[in-house]
Formats: C-alpha cells, sequence, structure tokens
C-alpha cells in the first residue's frame, strides 16, 4: 500500500493523532495558528487510512533590513508509528512534499535540533539541502544531585540570588505572563540573531499549560517585580529550554538569569525528566558567550547538524560546494 499524504492547515480539522513529540503536536500547532507572524503546516503520512508519520512545518514572516522574508522550519525530523514502511521512506516521502511545497514561497527552509544527526542523511543530499555542524547542549537530571556536575561559581550564584530575596514561581496568570513578555521583550531587543514571537505566543502557551499542555512559563521576583524567567516544552523524557532572559544589569545581585534556568530544572527534575537541553547553543565557534553560560549548569556539549536549503539556486549550490 502507498503512502498517502495529508495537508492540515487549520487545527480546528486535524483529527486524534497518536504521539508523544511536542514539537509535532497538535498543542504546539494550536500555539502558533494563535501567533500573528506564523503559519504551521502539519503534514500526515497515512497507510490504510492509518497514520505512520506526521512532520508539524513551521512558516515564520521575519522582517530584514531587505524587506519580509519567509523562513520555514521543522523541528527534529518528524514523528513515525508503527508500519511496514521504514522510518526514512516515510520521511522520503514528507521531505520531499515539504521541499515541493515551501521551496519557491520561503527564502530559506531549515531542520533543526535533530536527534539523529544521520537520519534522512541521502534524501536531504536528493532535495537539495546542505548541513551544517551544530551544537546542543544536554544536561542529566536524573541523577541524586541536579547541581552534581555544575560549576561551584554557578551554585553560589544560586544560592547568593535566592538569599538576596530573588523567588521563582510558575506563571499562573495573565498579568505574571504580560510581566514577563515586557521583560522579555526588553532583553531581546538588543540580540538582532534571536527572534520574539508576539506576545499571543505567549499567551495562548501560559493558557495550553493551564489546560494540561507540556509546556511552562517560569518566573524570576523580586519585591513583586518579573527580573527574569524562562519558557520551557516538554516532550517524552525531555525538558527544552526554548527562552529564558533576565534583568542582570539591574538586578546584578539576584543572578535572574541563572535561576531562571534553574526554576526550569526543577521543575523538570520533579516531574519525572531525565534530560535537560538547551535548544540554541549555536554554530561551533570558540567563544561564544551565551553557550559558556549554560554549560556551567553542568550540562555536556554535543555535535549535531541543521539542513538548510535557500531558495536562490545559484547560491545554494555555492553553499552545497562550501559545506558538503
Amino acid at each position: 500500500m502507498a503512502i498517502r499524504l495529508t495537508t492540515y492547515e487549520h487545527a480546528k480539522d486535524i483529527p486524534d493523532l497518536p504521539g508523544t513529540n511536542v514539537f509535532h503536536s497538535t498543542e504546539l500547532f494550536r500555539i502558533l495558528e494563535q501567533t500573528p507572524g506564523y503559519r504551521p503546516v502539519l503534514l500526515v503520512a497515512s497507510e490504510d487510512d492509518r497514520p505512520i508519520g506526521k512532520l508539524l512545518c513551521v512558516t515564520r514572516r521575519n522582517f530584514r533590513l531587505l524587506g519580509f522574508t519567509n523562513k520555514t522550519y521543522v523541528y527534529g525530523t518528524g514523528e513515525y508509528f508503527k508500519s511496514k514502511h521504514s522510518r526514512e521512506e516515510i520521511f522520503d516521502e514528507l521531505l520531499t512534499y515539504f521541499t515541493l511545497r515551501y521551496k519557491e514561497s520561503s527564502f530559506l527552509l531549515e531542520f533543526r535540533n535533530l536527534e539523529e544527526p544521520l537520519f534522512g542523511y541521502r534524501y536531504f543530499r536528493r532535495n537539495g539541502y546542505f548541513p551544517v555542524r551544530w551544537l546542543r547542549v544536554r544536561n542529566s537530571i536524573h541523577h541524586e544531585q541536579l547541581d552534581k556536575w555544575m560549576s561551584s561559581s554557578r551554585k553560589r550564584q544560586i544560592a547568593r540570588g535566592l538569599k538576596n530575596g530573588a523567588s521563582m514561581e510558575i506563571a499562573s496568570d495573565p498579568e505574571t505572563v504580560k510581566a514577563f513578555f515586557a521583560m522579555l521583550k526588553k532583553y531581546y531587543s538588543a540580540k538582532i540573531h534571536r527572534y520574539l514571537p508576539d506576545f499571543r505566543f505567549f499567551a495562548s502557551f501560559a493558557e495550553q499549560s493551564s489546560l494540561g499542555g507540556k509546556g511552562k512559563i517560569f518566573v524570576i521576583r523580586h519585591k513583586e517585580k518579573v527580573i527574569g524567567g524562562s519558557v520551557c516544552l516538554f516532550s517524552d523524557d525531555t525538558a527544552y529550554l526554548m527562552f529564558s532572559a533576565g534583568m542582570r544589569k539591574s538586578y546584578p545581585l539576584l543572578y535572574p538569569g541563572v535561576l531562571a534556568v534553574w526554576k526550569a530544572m526543577i521543575y523538570a527534575r520533579e516531574h519525572g525528566y531525565e534530560h535537560f537541553e538547551f535548544i540554541e547553543a549555536g554554530l561551533p565557534f570558540r567563544k561564544f558567550s551565551y553557550r559558556d553560560f549554560i554549560l556551567r549548569f553542568g550540562g555536556k556539549q554535543l555535535s549535531t547538524r541543521r539542513w538548510f536549503k535557500v531558495r536562490w539556486n545559484w547560491l545554494n549550490r555555492l553553499l552545497i560546494r562550501i559545506y558538503v
């Protein structure tokens, strides 16, 4: 029986589907659908009217100096279920359709956060993608001591921040989410390489979380003022840090950025997750301040890759020669 693909462009049309991967879930689709600037599409592969794989594709309209450009990306390489076809065969069908659908409408296609760096290698190459080496940082949090491999300076910062009056909590009301977003927007305004979604992303995220969704917003307070916070997604046995920030210049003795990550790690550990991963560990440059920051929490640096394809064929061919 041939593999059949179905495309869903609205959350209300998506049927009940199996799976536990939050990056290809209806819940995340619904959050993105309500966020201006984002357009999610879910591709579902079926066999005998039974789903055997799914791939959540996210198109983001981004403003740059050259104008508005569309970027379409996928976290991982999809989620797959029992079938007579191999995972790579199903992925081949999904990837080919994905590429044909978006190669003209999006300036850049990207597959990020790959769990298996070599998965689908020949299919990516066949569809004209080029790989770029990337780094990821993952912490094991299932040991008796959560801070077992944490640097001594990081431990002191956590202790001092709490001693000096900072408190950690989960954002549980709209006003807290608004205050968190205002702080996050101010923090990200100076970081041109990072994109911050509209407030409705975080509002919808918090609403889904209150309904049992696999995500949480954590905030750091001092005298009722939100001075730091983080956003986490939870999938299978891993917590993924999506955003984090702290007003470290205004509150240097409270270490709000450090506590924002620490609170998320504590929550993940208490709820049975075994790993904690930082989504943006960056390119393998020798010096990268954010990676130095997250490594002090005791995680391991792992090498992976991201796959890219740009719309301009001449540029894509050039990049393939450089990176392959």
